[in-house]
């Protein structure tokens, strides 16, 4: 039997290491070609990762997002192991298990209190279509024909075919345009334009087909960090139910305390019908997705009628081990301790966005919670294309720090478990790149 190496044998063989990633590894959002080689992590701790050389680096944006209580959390580990030696995986049509079961439980008590149940799957895309799934066939099983669906032009939601076209028109599915389904896009209500938001919003609802309202609550994420105000969203949300059009919150970035609050949705008075949850589920150990949805959503695919059964699923829908790992990343989110360390890391931001404000390679800077971002100023070409983030993501490397900018937009999402000194060895690196940065088109 063959054993993977530990880290401390893996230093001598990096080369090798690496040169079976580029014979077989094909990375995410990656241009092959002209990629640098990746870096080697080996292990993990806290906000830090390190490489085989026992290099740290700072990991300032939670491992895309998803590590919320850092790397290899002892509790988690602890509980994964628990769970994989009770029960490792089980088919979930038919069957259940205590873990999803507690999970469940547990978690309704901090949704929205419209939310009724929940249904797993795998990631934040597959969240995202059980969602527009679940809005499509509550209106045909229902009988009526609603088959509109609103959307924000700017969107993410992700890389799967539902997903992608409720998204915004992007480099990431612009190969796929012509076979995505129709989605009608709506400006992001950002400070100015939400009075004309609305009223286009209202015209698309006066028509009576509107199925659902997709939207990603108070930030759009991967479409630049966009952020808008809850009162806007509220005002969008009222309209919506008033024409009885269903509003999906896509919270799979903004749950679980990234925006200050539980949920996003929290800081909202009308709450959606179903929320999309994956990211910060399991504290970024494992993969695992919830859409929650109304108790009114769930009772239309009730029915002697199996034809109005709702015929999703995947392999490893309600994994109890993901289920273990989610129940102790909320252990973690229930201390008040970890609140306090939210509450921290959302301070500090609004120090460094006072500090670097004014710099003139920064142009908009906007926090929400622990979600620091800022426009940067560099050349012509704005969005993800835009040729700074290749010097940023090679000097952030230099300097041992995790950053991944979304073309101009440079963000921070750390680990809620960061420390005061790592997170100003970040804000000191985002100095001195601001001072460097080349002036690119």
């Amino acid at each position: 039997m063959t054993l993977h190496p530990s880290p401390q044998t893996i230093g001598s063989a990096t080369e090798n290491w690496l040169e079976l990633d580029k014979a077989h590894i094909w990375h995410p959002y990656t241009q092959m070609q002209t990629a640098a080689d990746p870096q080697l992590i080996v292990r993990g701790k806290g906000a830090s990762l390190f490489d085989h050389q026992d290099n740290e680096y700072i990991d300032a944006i939670s491992s895309w997002w998803v590590s919320i209580h850092g790397h290899s959390h002892p509790h988690i580990a602890h509980k994964v192991y628990e769970q994989m030696l009770q029960l490792e995986h089980v088919i979930f049509a038919g069957y259940t298990h205590p873990a999803a079961i507690e999970l469940a439980q547990r978690l309704m008590k901090h949704l929205p209190s419209e939310q009724s149940h929940m249904f797993f799957s795998d990631n934040g895309s597959t969240a995202v279509e059980v969602g527009i799934k679940m809005a499509i066939q509550y209106f045909y099983n229902r009988g009526e024909r609603r088959t509109k669906i609103l959307a924000f032009d700017q969107a993410y939601h992700g890389d799967t075919f539902g997903a992608m076209a409720a998204g915004g028109a992007s480099v990431f599915n612009a190969p796929f345009a012509e076979m995505l389904f129709e989605v009608t896009h709506l400006p992001v209500p950002v400070a100015g334009e939400e009075e004309r938001v609305m009223e286009l919003l209202q015209k698309e609802l006066a028509g009576g087909d509107v199925c659902c309202f997709i939207f990603e609550p108070l930030v759009l994420g991967a479409g630049g960090m966009i952020m808008y105000s809850e009162e806007v969203l509220d005002r969008m949300i009222a309209a919506c139910k008033e024409a009885g059009a269903i509003c999906i919150a896509d919270e799979v970035m903004t749950g679980f305390g990234r925006t200050g609050r539980f949920f996003a949705s929290d800081y909202l008075t009308h709450q959606p019908d179903i929320l999309c949850l994956s990211k910060g589920l399991t504290g970024g150990s494992l993969p695992m997705s919830l859409t929650t949805c109304s108790l009114r959503i769930y009772e239309a695919f009730l029915s002697n009628d199996a034809a109005k059964t709702f015929f999703h699923g995947h392999s490893f829908t309600g994994n109890p081990v993901g289920c273990a790992a989610a129940l102790a990343s909320l252990d973690l989110l229930e201390n008040p301790d970890c609140w306090d360390k939210i509450e921290a890391v959302v301070e500090s931001h609004k120090v460094f966005a006072d500090d670097i404000r004014q710099h003139p390679a920064v142009g908009q800077v906007r926090q929400r919670g622990t979600i620091l971002a800022m426009e940067l100023v560099s050349g012509e070409t704005t969005g993800y294309l835009n040729e700074v983030r290749v010097f940023l993501k090679k000097f952030f490397r230099e300097k041992n720090v995790i950053l991944r900018p979304l073309g101009n937009v440079l963000y921070i999402m750390p680990p809620y478990v960061i420390q005061t000194a790592q997170l100003q060895q970040v804000y000191d690196a985002i100095r001195e790149a601001l001072d460097e940065m080349p002036n690119v088109s």
